[in-house]
Parts: C-alpha cells; structure tokens; sequence
C-alpha cells in the first residue's frame, strides 16, 4: 500500500501497481492503493486497532472520487469525526 497525497495520486498508483481500488485514510489522511483484501490499522499496546478509510474502485476518476467522498462525509458526518 503506497502512500499518496491525493485522490489523483492515488489512482496513478493504482494504475502503476494493477490495484483494483484507491483508498482514503481518515485517521492518518494518507491516499493509496489497494486490494479489497487489504486491512488498515495500526497496533497499539498489541492490540490491533482499525482505522477508517473510504475506499473507491480504481476505475472511477479522482474528480469522482473526491465528489463521491464529500456526498458522503456530507451525509455522515459523525462517520468522520475524531473521538
């Protein structure tokens, strides 16, 4: 899972790397690529703690993209508040 900057970035990582979706972390504010298989998280205290990402089929465009993303943050806003 390469780490981008932008929907944009991410989709060319995508495409470079033959991922099948483009990813949005929420709780580290990374972009990527990747695999529907793929989980994101990070351990704490052993513990494996799941982090909150939107992901988007790689054959959407990163203006799509970023739209389908603010449709839903719009409609959900509590899904991206931190606690």
């Amino acid at each position: 899972m390469a780490s981008a900057k932008s929907w944009k970035e991410g989709k060319d990582t995508a495409v470079r790397e033959g991922k099948e979706l483009v990813f949005h972390n929420i709780d580290t504010g990374e972009y990527g690529a990747c695999s529907r298989s793929d989980r994101f998280g990070c351990f704490e205290k052993g513990k494996f703690i799941e982090q909150r990402c939107i992901c988007m089929p790689a054959t959407l465009s990163p203006d799509e993209m970023e739209h389908k993303e603010r449709k839903f943050l719009g409609e959900n806003p509590e899904w991206a508040e931190n606690e």
